[in-house]
């Protein structure tokens, strides 16, 4: 009787043709795992879709809330923008699948998992490390990385065998998506010369079709995670929801970026994210006004190493568990109501309030009520100015002059 493998299935051409691939070589029984992180798919058609390929059994595994608040809201309250650009939707998402693949493959006593990743992408390596640190006794198979065929071949084995795929050469986008992004990549847009065309964009609409007049929201915060929009509480899976549909809507979340990828070149990515920017430029809004000076810097050089590490598919690791604990700490006072004002594409923080606030208006204003002690600076100049002043009458100016 042929041993299991547990496959991560979503329905697209790899995955469909790796059903009946692993099949033929490796002489394993497929079992399709399709977790439903935002999708937003037809999932009991995905299901039916594995089953009629080949599949023994087809799970499909509602991973939302997991996904939220476990993954999202932690890169959130980090502030993880992988080159300052992307926010890592497809990146987060893959530990939470091995994670699931893992879980999946101990309850059918499987041998292996299985995904569908290229040898040249970065979510091979984010699986496959994940499942090292899991469970590395577990063999992992990647078919669309062993078996050689160019994507036009993929697409001609999946029609040789009536395999149904959602691509065509015509149109051979490889897209993934989820509650946090959508990634579109392949075909016209590996020329990095070329503007991304319509067609490619889904979650937000061009300046053109996008509303005259601009669109306002206010997001609550509590201890750094969003809470609120327009004062109405919401579960977090529903206020992404509704951000991914406001935010588009005024054409907000598009993004272009040369990304370095972790395998060693550049690919050109495009993104649509509407929430995760709106939340991302609220959240550092928050901060901004309820964190230090010291604590926001050190912060940001956190958020780069964080973001690096997602990215890197290090999310099982102990580094990762030393930077949350940080991140989570610095989030104690991160509370409070971001305003922002999008039009156009363009989202802009045009407000800003929390009870923790240390933006105080007596030290700040220039008018009437002005408590701070201007008789103090000339003290507090002398003192920091002091080694300049020290340095320039021991070894002169020559030499700042000139430079």
């Amino acid at each position: 009787m042929p041993g299991k493998v547990v496959l991560a299935y979503s329905g697209g051409l790899d995955t469909s043709v790796a059903i009946r691939w692993i099949k033929e070589k490796y002489n394993l029984d497929v079992v399709a795992v399709t977790v439903d992180v935002g999708n937003e798919r037809e999932f009991s058609a995905i299901r039916q879709k594995a089953l009629n390929v080949g599949a023994v059994k087809a799970l499909v595994l509602d991973a939302k809330e997991l996904f939220v608040n476990h993954f999202i809201f932690p890169a959130l309250k980090a502030d993880a923008l992988y080159e300052g650009q992307y926010p890592l939707a497809t990146a987060l998402s893959r530990p939470l699948i091995a994670k699931l693949l893992v879980d999946t493959a101990r309850e059918e006593e499987a041998k292996a998992v299985a995904h569908g990743c290229t040898g040249k992408g970065n979510d091979q390596v984010r699986i496959e490390v994940s499942v090292n640190a899991l469970a590395p006794d577990l063999k992992v198979i990647a078919p669309a990385r062993e078996w050689g065929m160019t994507r036009e071949e993929t697409i001609n084995y999946a029609q040789r065998y009536d395999i149904p795929v959602p691509v065509t050469v015509a149109s051979p986008y490889s897209i993934d998506e989820n509650l946090w992004g959508r990634s579109i990549e392949c075909g016209i847009l590996e020329d990095p010369w070329v503007e991304p065309p319509e067609e490619a964009f889904a979650w937000t609409k061009s300046a053109g079709e996008t509303p005259n007049s601009p669109g306002y929201v206010e997001i609550g915060f509590e201890q750094g995670t969003p809470v609120t929009i327009d004062g109405q509480k919401m579960d977090g899976i529903t206020l992404i929801q509704k951000l991914n549909e406001l935010a588009g809507g005024h054409g907000v979340g598009r993004i272009d970026h040369l990304e370095n990828r972790l395998v060693g070149i550049k690919s050109r990515e495009i993104y649509e994210a509407p929430a995760a920017m709106v939340l991302l430029q609220a959240h550092q809004a928050l901060q901004a006004m309820t964190l230090s000076k010291e604590q926001l810097r050190f912060k940001q050089r956190v958020a780069v190493e964080y973001a690096d590490l997602v990215y890197n598919g290090l999310w099982f690791t102990s580094l990762h568990q030393d930077l949350a604990a940080y991140i989570q700490s610095s989030q104690r006072h991160v509370t409070g109501t971001v305003r922002l004002k999008l039009y156009k594409g363009s989202s802009s923080v045009v407000g800003r309030k929390s009870p923790s606030s240390l933006y105080s208006h007596g030290l700040a204003t220039y008018a009437k009520g002005d408590v701070f002690d201007q008789s103090a600076s000339a003290g507090f100049i002398h003192i920091w100015g002091l080694p300049v002043k020290t340095q320039a009458q021991v070894q002169g100016t020559e030499s700042l002059e000139e430079g």
